[in-house]
């Protein structure tokens, strides 16, 4: 059976093509785990599907074997692997319409790899979670829009018996609980995106409260360290993402996220901050941004997601790949911190009837193997470097 025709580089650097698979033209694609030649695939949720189950055995030939659907008025579109338990989200999408069938965790049995088995699930009042990290062990740590709460918290869920997750404690910025004495503004977008826990510390985006550092606790519960924000600077909403530390360095990597399409909105930038003095963390330099016509292109563009480093997978204190939506993948490196600079670049052509390709989230295997998804149609391109 001859191979499909591969969609072809707009722009290429440093980064060619493996396989693609439009998810059998399912191809909102999010957040990607690997478990050996098993992928699970995240979705946005507009195609119905929650987690596609593909195999690349065969990278240049990944086949899909199973999606999981989802409930009425929710989507499934973040996952997280470790000790052999697949964690996904249930939360309202599309956002802000209508009520939710299903809101809440999900943890899957995937000692089977090729084939998913719900064992537990943690429901949530409210319109549910959104993006979790568990990189194994007794606790999860989500994001969730929970009812007596504005906008976002964290939780961190027990999975001591992972056949009945509990929720073990919550973290909110002060003013989202409805009965604090002094609310958050109205105008503010004060919200938890996920942590990324490393050893007794954990590193958040929480919006326009910026980049967070956390303790962790042998309870698994959260103490803010400190926090740091470009909001005012940035003159609007930079929606501050992702923080990923870079191995002993003392560097944060962080992220904010282009929501507003055709380059509307805040500033975003991909930031390097320093926590030497982690209670009072400071940005040294900004990455540099793509140069090009990606504004006039449509829809997003900006920063989004990192690859985060998780156990098993590609691992490095320098070398920083990240999803630039319309700009697609890019990787950074940050031997100079002050001084960042782009080593590589890879920019699908977009899917037929998709205004621009919209790259959303990146994970590298250990083995050199770039999975990337598009989170409208474009689905799965598997990538290396070269």
């Amino acid at each position: 059976m001859p191979t499909p025709a591969q969609p072809r580089p707009l722009e290429q650097n440093g980064l060619e093509l493996v396989g693609h698979s439009d998810l059998g033209g399912r191809g909102d694609g999010m957040q990607v785990m690997r478990n050996g030649d098993v992928l699970y695939v995240g979705h946005m949720g507009d195609f119905g599907v929650g987690t596609s189950v593909v195999d690349i055995a065969d990278p240049a030939r990944p086949k899909v074997l199973r999606q999981i659907s989802v409930p009425k008025g929710t989507h499934s579109h973040k996952v997280q692997l470790a000790d052999g338990l697949l964690l996904a989200n249930h939360e309202q999408y599309p956002y802000r319409v209508g009520v939710p069938e299903s809101t809440g965790l999900l943890v899957y049995d995937v000692t089977m790899p090729a084939d998913p088995r719900q064992i537990g699930f943690l429901p949530i009042d409210g319109l549910g979670v959104h993006r979790i990290w568990f990189a194994g062990g007794r606790f999860a740590y989500a994001s969730a829009r929970e009812k007596g709460y504005r906008n976002r918290i964290l939780i961190v869920v027990d999975l001591e018996d992972p056949t009945n997750p509990r929720l073990a404690s919550r973290w909110w910025w002060p003013g989202q609980r409805e009965a604090d004495a002094e609310p958050v503004a109205d105008n503010s977008d004060i919200g938890a995106h996920h942590v990324i826990v490393k050893g007794d510390r954990a590193y958040g985006g929480y919006f326009d409260a910026g980049a967070v550092v956390y303790s962790v606790g042998g309870d698994g519960a959260l103490d803010l360290i400190s926090s740091l924000s470009w909001a005012e600077r940035s003159g609007g909403h930079p929606h501050t993402h992702t923080a990923l530390p870079l191995g002993d360095r003392k560097l944060l990597v962080v992220t904010d996220e282009a929501i507003e399409p055709d380059c509307k909105g805040a500033r975003k930038d991909i930031h390097l901050v320093d926590i030497s003095d982690e209670t009072r963390p400071k940005e040294i330099s900004r990455f540099p941004v793509p140069v090009g016509d990606y504004c006039s292109r449509g829809l997003r563009f900006g920063p989004h997601n990192l690859h985060e480093n998780r156990p098993g997978t590609f691992s490095s204190d320098r070398i920083v790949f990240a999803t630039y939506f319309n700009a697609g993948l890019r990787v950074y490196d940050t031997g100079d911190p002050l001084h960042p600079k782009e080593i590589a670049s890879y920019v699908p052509e977009a899917p037929a009837r998709q205004q621009a390709i919209q790259l959303n989230d990146v994970l590298v295997g250990a083995d050199g193997l770039i999975f990337v998804t598009d989170r409208v149609r474009g689905g799965l391109y598997i990538l290396r470097r070269v």
